[in-house]
């Protein structure tokens, strides 16, 4: 699926909506949690779809890479555990210890939260610079499956112009991947 981004709901330059959602390490999150950090990137992802599986590994590398530069990287999973229990709390915190994530990963279960951001599908990201103001919507790359025909890196380009202090070249991009598989 390749999300339409004329049908957004935030928009560049939007706030951040706040959440509260549990966090597969036990912990309750919200926005406020990483008031410390310069740059939030928000990624919708979930365990079962074969494009998060694909991008997992370089979700954790812009977290290894940007981490000590002030950027935290959110996973949130909004589907439905009734018809797709691979994406249940209980196999979340199994995927956490077996991709070692470096990253909060947070259960959206009334689906609120993906509903607030407007979000359509796996993985999908949404970057707020310090003000907590969209810079960034879309697509980790190009080629969210297979690491080696990825030609543009378009979530890691993004933090990289904020890091900077510099405005996004590229704000929008379609999101590739699973839909969000909604109630």
């Amino acid at each position: 699926m390749e999300m339409d981004i004329r049908d957004l709901k935030l928009k560049i330059g939007d706030k951040a909506p706040d959440f509260s959602l549990p966090g597969v390490d036990g912990k309750a999150y919200s926005l406020n949690d990483f008031r410390g950090k310069k740059i939030v990137a928000i990624v919708f992802m979930c365990n079962h779809c074969p494009y998060v599986q694909g991008s997992i590994e370089r979700i954790r590398e812009i977290q290894s890479d940007f981490g000590i530069k002030g950027v935290q990287i959110v996973g949130i999973n909004a589907n439905d555990e009734i018809n797709y229990p691979d994406d249940s709390f209980e196999k979340m915190i199994e995927m956490n210890k077996l991709k070692k994530l470096n990253f909060p990963y947070l259960r959206d279960e009334d689906q609120t939260t993906a509903s607030a951001y407007g979000a359509q599908c796996t993985p999908e990201c949404f970057v707020f610079d310090e003000k907590r103001a969209l810079r960034y919507h879309g697509r980790i790359d190009n080629s969210p499956k297979d690491a080696s025909l990825v030609q543009t890196t378009d979530l890691r380009n993004a933090i990289e112009s904020l890091v900077h202090n510099q405005k996004v070249s590229i704000e929008l991009t379609p999101a590739i991947g699973c839909s969000i598989k909604w109630r």
